[in-house]
């Protein structure tokens, strides 16, 4: 098992990152992922699957989720064991949707670079559209939301956590998401059915040493659910 200090050596050691970077290297870290995140505090998925619970008022064995970043798959655990049953899963990362295929909860599982590729689901099909943590620079861009949107059901709930890193770009990009969201509900896409920060994101990798889980202070994060129209 890797300290907290071999994982944010890790993190920081990707080079020049972009999307494909990012994307090898969570092929790399998919074998130890659920261990070495569950050591950085990663709380995002929790947040997202209780605000998304509170306001879910439809059939939990029904619903159609679609879980967009789905990494090894612990949205879909975490949403099962509430009484979801039904999940189609994304990710830009085969390692990841190799584990992710191993919980055995994902109807159909699908391997996409979002930003490079296009969302690969039908429209208008889903009760749910959660994206717990999976967007951010070279990660999923803002632009993405729109096919969230689009895949929802008319009525369905789209349910984005986003944590506040401290880089500026990651600063910047939180700026543009929130101009995004809101320029889509003024455009009748979307309704805002609430925002709500939470405390603990996940640890700041990218804070000064010294770097163990007692010293790195946490980032909060934010959850935002829209319901489209």
């Amino acid at each position: 098992m890797n300290t907290v200090s071999e994982i944010v050596d890790m993190i920081r050691s990707i080079p020049c990152p972009d999307s494909k970077a990012t994307v090898q290297f969570y092929d790399s870290w998919a074998e130890n992922y659920d261990k070495d995140i569950s050591l950085l505090r990663y709380r995002t998925h929790l947040s997202a699957i209780e605000f998304l619970t509170e306001h879910f008022s439809g059939s939990r064995e029904e619903a159609v989720v679609l879980d967009v970043g789905c990494g090894t798959g612990l949205v879909a655990k975490l949403m099962n064991e509430e009484g979801f049953k039904h999940f189609t899963g994304v990710d830009g990362s085969q390692g990841m949707l190799d584990k992710a295929k191993e919980r055995g909860l994902y109807h159909c599982l699908k391997k996409a670079l979002l930003g490079s590729d296009l969302l690969p689901v039908e429209k208008n099909a889903f009760d749910v559209v959660i994206a717990a943590g999976s967007l951010g620079c070279n990660y999923i861009p803002v632009r993405g939301v729109g096919e969230f949107c689009q895949a929802a059901k008319p009525g369905g709930l789209v349910c984005i956590s986003l944590g506040h890193h401290t880089e500026k770009r990651q600063q910047e990009f939180k700026v543009n998401l929130e101009q995004k969201l809101q320029l889509m509900e003024k455009e009748g896409l979307w309704r805002e059915v609430g925002i709500k920060q939470f405390e603990c994101y996940m640890l700041n990798t990218h804070a000064e040493a010294p770097r163990d889980s007692e010293e790195l202070p946490s980032i909060p994060g934010t959850c935002y659910l829209y319901q489209k129209c």
